[in-house]
């Protein structure tokens, strides 16, 4: 049996809560396609590298578009998700908070994390900065996250927002294209 972990490989991919509820609510994310894409193209990168990918599933609530077991509450089927892939749940905006992640991401010598799909401005925020927090080097694709309007920003000045906050101090921010899951480095 293969691990889909091997040791050898210091860089991981973590996609957060890209679920069928969060796209057909009444408001897709910004730019969904180019989303979906964008993660698409980093899931396929980092398969090539052998990079372990995992992939955070929200739970909420009966009643909400994410409760465990509903047809919303899962992965989008345009999702290239494997089998030998982690997929797990989540109750809170940090991917790490009661979950394994970090005890796998730990066992299988990972250093840099890179991280994208929703929402920028909760889930995608809070697992950089808690990545950063636990000591990895968060790589935020700055092209592969998204979020809706608020009642204040557009989502567009939302994700410029974070892409600059989070770059500043918590994650390399990069683009899509320039992401590497070498083991030499994350970034071309």
């Amino acid at each position: 049996m293969n691990d889909p972990n091997p040791p050898h490989q210091p860089t991981a991919l973590l996609v957060i809560d890209m679920q069928k509820g969060l796209f057909s609510g009444p408001v897709a994310p910004h730019h969904a396609d180019t989303l979906i894409a964008n993660v698409n193209a980093l899931i396929a990168n980092a398969r090539r590298s052998g990079a372990p990918i995992h992939f955070a599933q929200h739970s909420g609530p009966p009643g909400t578009p994410v409760e465990p077991g509903c047809p919303t509450w899962a992965l989008l089927d345009a999702l290239d998700v494997a089998p030998t892939d982690h997929v797990f749940q989540k109750t809170r905006p940090s991917a790490f908070w009661e979950t394994d992640l970090d005890a796998r991401l730990r066992a299988a010598g990972i250093r840099r994390l890179v991280i994208a799909g929703l929402k920028t401005d909760y889930c995608v925020d809070t697992a950089c900065r808690v990545a950063f927090e636990l000591g990895y080097q968060p790589v935020l694709a700055s092209d592969a996250h998204s979020t809706t309007d608020s009642p204040v920003l557009p989502a567009e000045a939302i994700i410029r927002h974070h892409n600059h906050t989070l770059g500043s101090l918590f994650a390399r921010c990069v683009a899509t294209a320039d992401v590497s899951f070498d083991p030499e480095g994350a970034l071309r």
